[in-house]
């Protein structure tokens, strides 16, 4: 887990057939865009008609890679296999994948090629929910299609051949990030066969906690006591304080949706998502901030503006996210990371004058701006902890950090 943490940010991509639409069936948006097929209770002969539509022809893999390293994320998560059951890879198990359609070229080799060639860490999503394999159960409750014969156990069979495939067919694979598991028809059983079987093929890969089905009396985003799974997934929200005692994960969209949406202009704005990249690493998680590439494989011009924002804002200040563990001390004005005899006080709010840091307990060596180190600011200890008093102008609009160096790593008052 030690690149993981160290990593702090990574880049969530979702595609497959539901990106052609973006949403829209039949004259009519239907809203939560990679659930599309349940939403608009579209049928199975219908729905798989897209794949010989799909030829994601301005697809550029190679400048996705390059946006995640100019973002300044560490690691890259692909859907390989969303819930709608189309493949993004070539597999000998499915003719139902990305070699059965017009466009004929496994997008995941693509990915892992040019992850290797940027030294990008690599994962892969797998649903484990499938609305298309005949043996999957149970079928949407809408659905007409005939289920005689369905076995789950051979589409567990199924999908462990996948797996198989995904984990020895693309060299070094860091993360499998589940999903889908919330079904009846799973269960820890399954759960745990899943995470050794991944294990075995990759001693050093890494998974979710939604390998699993939740732990009793828990919920779907933090892990439980015996349940397989590595981190915490929680999803559109960053816990209020955090989830200590876990390794976790705020999976987040740009928009409001993880696929392509045509309807979805509700973008954030480069101030609110280095916010979420702030909050999240003042409580200790990493933030893996999705974006949904059209059908025909350009990545939407607002997600890569906001990418973009956010590295510039990293190259200058990510030295208070990397590697940083939570914040030691809770106060309303900032946030803060900590990283040995380092605190790193991140201010979205820049007020000129005193700002108190009680509770924070050490011996300051001095204090400086991260976008001037030649910039030291005034500094003292007082009876409540650590206080500062920051300029008239704050050297980033958006957030500025000051780090303050100790002489031995700082603690907090009990």
């Amino acid at each position: 887990m030690s690149w993981w943490r160290e990593a702090r940010f990574g880049m969530f991509v979702h595609f497959g057939l539901y990106s052609i639409p973006g949403g829209e069936w039949k004259g009519t948006f239907v809203g939560s865009h990679e659930w599309m097929r349940n939403n608009a209770k579209v049928p199975h002969e219908e729905y798989i008609q897209l794949a010989q539509q799909f030829n994601p022809t301005r697809l550029d893999v190679d400048a996705i890679v390059r946006l995640a390293k100019e973002a300044g994320q560490r690691y890259i998560v692909v859907t390989t296999k969303h819930h709608e059951g189309f493949s993004l890879f070539d597999s000998r198990h499915s003719t139902y994948d990305v070699m059965a359609t017009p466009y004929r070229r496994d997008i995941m080799r693509a990915f892992a090629e040019s992850c290797r060639r940027h030294e990008m860490k690599l994962g892969w999503y797998y649903s484990i929910m499938d609305w298309y394999h005949p043996d999957y159960l149970p079928r949407r409750d809408w659905e007409v299609r005939d289920a005689t014969g369905a076995s789950f156990d051979r589409y567990v069979q199924f999908m462990n051949a996948q797996l198989t495939e995904l984990l020895t067919n693309y060299g070094e694979i860091s993360v499998m990030w589940f999903d889908g598991q919330w079904e009846s028809t799973w269960n820890h059983t399954l759960g745990q066969a899943t995470y050794d079987l991944c294990r075995r093929l990759q001693p050093r890969v890494i998974m979710n906690n939604r390998v699993d089905v939740k732990a009793a009396g828990g919920d779907d985003r933090t892990l439980g006591g015996g349940m397989a799974g590595d981190y915490s997934t929680p999803e559109l929200e960053v816990p209020a304080r955090g989830l200590p005692g876990q390794d976790w994960e705020t999976c987040m969209t740009m928009n409001d949706n993880w696929g392509y949406a045509k309807d979805d202009e509700n973008w954030k704005s480069p101030a609110k998502l280095i916010g979420l990249l702030v909050e999240t690493a003042s409580k200790g998680g990493n933030l893996l901030l999705n974006i949904g590439p059209m059908g025909d494989g350009r990545v939407p011009q607002p997600s890569i503006d906001g990418l973009r924002a956010m590295g510039a804002w990293l190259r200058v200040n990510g030295d208070a996210i990397y590697g940083t563990e939570a914040s030691l001390i809770d106060v309303p004005e900032c946030r803060t990371t900590t990283r040995g005899r380092e605190v790193n006080v991140l201010v979205e709010r820049w007020r000129p004058g005193p700002l108190s840091l009680a509770g924070l307990r050490g011996t300051p060596r001095r204090a400086l701006l991260l976008a001037d180190r030649r910039a030291e600011i005034p500094l003292r200890t007082t009876p409540d902890g650590i206080a500062l008093v920051l300029p008239d102008r704050p050297p980033d609009p958006i957030c500025s950090v000051v780090r303050i160096e100790f002489e031995a790593p700082p603690s907090s008052r009990a």
